[in-house]
């Protein structure tokens, strides 16, 4: 029994030492401000820190600070941190529905613009909620002050992916709404099996032409509602596609013929293939380099197959094309292709167009040989018809 006592006292202690009270924060005492929250949009959960000192000013302290009415989830409470300066009172939840601890979600779709002008439907999800004070006053009157704080972190679902990282935002201002993104989750790797366990390494002097290249997009650290959906992928010749000549390996449904699409919108990976190829307009040059860029939507899973119906969506044709609207995103991420362009290779349209050239000239000769063999044959008839006459008169 003592020995239980003194584990309580000892909490209590340590408890009173942790504890703020209005002489521990100095100037950092007084009325609330709008500044007072901070709010990190993150890729898989959402933070908020709020200055203490403002709450305690006003009569309350951190166990009086409610997200979104929610008092029984030990998850959804504040931690005191005392070790920053002013100190603050941090919540940390989940991106995901049912769990993210009453926060509310918003889709909403509006027409894409600039790179993404192609879609009619570019999906944002809105995140909100906001922290309230509780009032443990009894009676008709209080003296307290109510505390709001509230958040909102805005995530698009669609994002043009290669290999250069974009930072994330990272902190905003109470009662604003605060943008993040997943685009930090989002990588693409070449490789050089349908297995996907050899990276594709290019050589120095380029990759052969028609050799199969295995394209991942994969979605890590990211929470599991969304799957990865790729729009539109396709090829440039300049790291920047703005006024650039491009050929799409596919846009929607409209695929080339040449492009095999392996996964796409079931899971948080997309995988498709295609042979290499080299650009006409750099014959002249030993290596053929230009940069592959995906256009990535993340769609909630239960939603991704209804953007996999070709009819929901604008679609360019799968042709080599000339884009004439700049970027709009604030960093372009490139991974760059190199092919041989040896003289006696041939570009994917050029061995399309041979092969029909080809079987033109096969049609050709064997005509011109059929034609001989008639000839030749009508020749020796008449040959042996004369021979016949001859033996004729002379018997």
């Amino acid at each position: 029994m003592a020995l239980f006592v003194l584990l309580i006292l000892t909490s209590l202690c340590i408890a009173g030492r942790e504890a703020l009270s209005i002489s521990d924060c100095g100037a950092y005492a007084r009325r609330p401000e709008y500044t007072d929250i901070a709010v990190v949009c993150g890729t898989s959960s959402i933070d908020l820190a709020i200055q203490m000192c403002p709450v305690i000013y006003t009569g309350y302290n951190d166990s009086l600070l409610i997200l979104n009415r929610i008092r029984n989830n030990v998850d959804c409470r504040g931690t005191l941190d005392t070790s920053v300066t002013p100190p603050v009172v941090r919540f940390s939840f989940p991106i995901r529905e049912g769990n993210a601890c009453g926060s509310n979600f918003l889709t909403t779709s509006a027409p894409g613009t600039g790179i993404f002008a192609d879609f009619s439907n570019i999906q944002t999800v809105n995140v909100s909620g906001v922290i309230r004070s509780f009032d443990p006053t009894i009676g008709t009157i209080t003296y307290n002050a109510e505390l709001k704080y509230f958040y909102s972190c805005a995530y698009p679902l669609e994002y043009l992916v290669n290999n250069t990282q974009v930072d994330v935002s990272s902190s905003s201002i109470a009662l604003k709404d605060n943008n993040g993104s997943f685009i930090s989750t989002l990588s693409m790797s070449l490789y050089q099996d349908i297995n996907y366990t050899k990276p594709l390494v290019i050589p120095p002097l380029g990759l052969e032409l028609r050799t199969n290249i295995y394209v991942q997009v994969v979605a890590s650290n990211l929470t599991s509602q969304y799957f990865v959906l790729l729009d539109r992928c396709y090829a440039s010749v300049s790291p920047q596609p703005s006024n650039s000549t491009v050929f799409n390996l596919f846009v929607s449904c409209s695929i080339d013929q040449l492009t095999t699409m392996l996964e796409n919108g079931d899971s948080q990976k997309a995988r498709f293939y295609f042979p290499a190829f080299r650009f006409t307009e750099q014959q002249n040059e030993t290596i053929s380099t230009y940069y592959l860029h995906c256009i990535t939507r993340l769609c909630e899973s239960s939603t991704c197959s209804t953007f996999k119906q070709c009819n929901r969506r604008r679609r360019r044709s799968v042709e080599t094309t000339v884009i004439s609207d700049g970027i709009t995103e604030p960093s372009v991420l490139t991974l760059a292709i190199k092919a041989k362009t040896e003289e006696s290779s041939l570009s994917k349209e050029e061995a399309l167009a041979a092969g029909k050239s080809d079987g033109r000239g096969v049609s050709v000769g064997l005509g011109i040989a059929v034609a001989v063999l008639v000839v030749i044959g009508m020749a020796a008839i008449l040959v042996a018809a004369a021979f016949y006459r001859k033996l004729k008169r002379l018997s």
